[in-house]
Parts: structure tokens; sequence; C-alpha cells
């Protein structure tokens, strides 16, 4: 294992942090309830994001549509309302309705995304499109308070292989190069944030986020548990993760802290080897033999375009396809999280062996494995 960045490292420690932040961070309350609005609030994150906020003592609005499941969102402290991000007219509507009868909401957590389209426009017309209609109308209907922040959950994938030949990791201060429709989505919606000027925005932009709900995670445990361990490229590979606790406190850490237009990058601290995530979870799983296949980046590459071409043909979305090559391909992963750590207060809880234990708990528990 190798490290890049902790909170004994180049972030400051807890008492280096001012008081008032401090306070927050020990805590964990806000002073006064606030009303936050959290879209993609059934989505894995979003949910997490949630049960946090009602942690917090804050009034929690979570977003969703009327074909959105709430499996997760089913405290009674949680209040509901449907947007539609892909009308103006629409959310325009929803959001003065909610307006003519409640407070503005003082923060967003804008969460809601596609991972996953059959085409690069649907991952605009969602990802960017969609983000930049929902800040505008927050400003236009006044449903976001004067000043209230609203946290973008962008992505680490913006960056692209930056630092393919020096293996630095990964920074703010790096010009982003996606090499994914969905990486060029984030970075487009970034770029749409950035030039509204009365919008009080961060950016988070966090590695691989694993965690209990987390799917495509889990497709790598239930073929371990099956003792097959599947990898491509010989070239050495270095790895980051995020497990999602880590993330939801981030995101509301900026809330309040980072200044207008900040860019953080997040991970965990650390970085891994390729293998580190397959053999935590086989010492989990209590498996004493696994099938370790590494194949060449032309099979993955074929594998890719089959599965894209024929989710394509029937209309689907495949979980192989070319941008996943490209993320699969690409050897330098490191996160450089020293700005959160600074102006967040930002200090990771769960490494890779604490996030996996509990990962695999949960899908033992929720009947996965």
């Amino acid at each position: 294992m190798m490290h890049s960045a902790s909170c004994d490292g180049p972030g400051p420690s807890l008492r280096s942090v001012p008081k008032e932040r401090r306070r927050y961070i020990v805590e964990t309350k806000f002073i006064r309830m606030p009303k936050i609005l959290i879209t993609g609030a059934s989505g894995f994150i979003g949910s997490f994001l949630v049960e946090h906020g009602l942690e917090l003592n804050a009034e929690v609005w979570a977003a969703v549509r009327p074909t959105s499941s709430r499996r997760y969102l089913r405290d009674p402290r949680i209040r509901f309302i449907e947007l539609d991000l892909s009308s103006d007219d629409r959310l325009k509507g929803q959001l003065t309705d909610h307006v003519a009868g409640h407070e503005p909401f003082d923060y967003v957590i804008h969460a809601a995304g596609a991972t996953k389209c059959r085409r690069a426009a649907d991952f605009d017309r969602t990802n960017a499109e969609g983000t930049l209609r929902l800040a505008l109308t927050l400003l236009e209907t006044q449903a976001l308070r004067p000043g209230g922040r609203f946290v973008f959950i962008s992505s680490l994938s913006v960056c692209g292989p930056v630092h393919e030949i020096d293996f630095r990791p990964i920074s703010e201060a790096d010009t982003p190069l996606p090499n994914t429709a969905y990486g060029r989505s984030k970075l487009l919606a970034e770029q749409y944030l950035r030039d509204i000027p009365d919008l009080n925005y961060v950016v988070l932009r966090p590695t691989g986020v694993y965690g209990p709900r987390e799917r495509d995670y889990y497709l790598m445990a239930r073929s371990i548990s099956r003792h097959v361990d599947f990898a491509v490229g010989f070239k050495p590979q270095v790895l980051s993760f995020i497990y999602v606790a880590d993330l939801v406190e981030a995101a509301y850490l900026a809330l309040t802290n980072g200044s207008r237009g900040s860019v953080y990058p997040l991970s965990d601290g650390h970085s891994y080897t390729s293998r580190a995530f397959s053999d935590l979870v086989q010492k989990e799983l209590g498996i004493k033999r696994v099938l370790h296949i590494v194949a060449p980046l032309c099979v993955l590459w074929i594998s890719c375009l089959v599965a894209g071409k024929t989710a394509a043909l029937l209309r689907r979305t495949s979980t192989l396809n070319l941008d996943k090559y490209r993320i699969m391909r690409q050897r330098n992963w490191q996160c450089d999280i020293t700005a959160a750590q600074r102006d967040l207060g930002y200090c990771p809880q769960w490494p890779l062996s604490r996030g996996v234990r509990a990962t695999i708990g949960w899908y033992r528990e929720a009947g996965w494995l």
C-alpha cells in the first residue's frame, strides 16, 4: 500500500482547523435546522446524503422522480419533492410551487446524474444540461436563498489520464483531459456552473466510490465469492478509493467551508495496488483460493466494443462499453486531497481495509452474497 496523503500528512491536523469548523467536525450537528435539497436522493450516494442530513438535525428534502425507488428513503422525517431536471418549464413550476409554500433552501447537494448512457449526448443532456438547468432555476425562482451554497458531486474522471507518464497524484491544479463521455459531461457541468455569476458553488471530484448499496464493486465481490478475480493490463496500476461515508462527510463540510468555485479531488488519502481491493474482499469472505486472471488490454477492448454495440442494438445500457475500457486502461488514479484537508477540514476515516469490511458485511446481511 502506498500513501499519497492522510490527516497526519500534508493536510492539517484537527487542532489546526479553526475552532468553529472543528466544532462542526467533532459534533457533526448544525446549530440551527437548515433546509437542504439533495438531488439523486434515491441513488447510492444520494441515499446516504439524506441519512446524514437527518443525523445532523437538518430539514432534508429528497428530490426524486415519480419512478424513483424509495427503498432506502423510509425515514418519516424525509420531505420529498419531485423535480424534472430535463424540462425548463416543469422544473420552474415545481420550484415555484415549493417556494410558495416553504422557505427557500439553505443548501443544495447535487448528486443526481447518469453513469451509464447509450449515447454521449445523453450524458451531456443529463449531467451537464440538467445541472445548469437546476442551478439557474434555483436562482431564478429564489428557491435557494441568496448566498446559499450549491455543492456539485462531480468525478475524478474529468481529469482523465493527466499523469500517466509521471505518475503524480491528480490534483485540482491539473488541466482536465477527460477521455470518456461521462467525464466530459461532468467537466462541461463544472464549466456551466463557473459561468453563473451569482452562484455560490463548490465542486467535489471523488475517485471510485464504494460501500453498501453500490453495485459495480459488488460485481467484483460476487466474482471473488465464486473464486475468480479478473483484471486487465500487465503494466502496474495504482488506484484510489473513497468509502461513501467519507464522501458524504466531505459534501457536508463543503456546505459551510471552502471558497466559491473551488474544486476538491477526494479519496481516502491513500493509493493502492491493483490487487488491494480484491485481496481484502477475499480476506473478508474467508476464501482461501482465488483464480486471478489477468487479460491483455486488447481483450478488454474487444469485450467492451462488442458489449457496447450489442446493448446499443437492443437499446439498453451496458456495464461494459468503451468508456469502461478507457477507465480500466488508465494506470494512474492517485488522488491528492491536500486542498480538501486544508479548506474543508476533510479527514477521511475509512481506509480501504475498514471500508471493505463494512461493505462485505452489508452485502452479506442484505443477501447479496
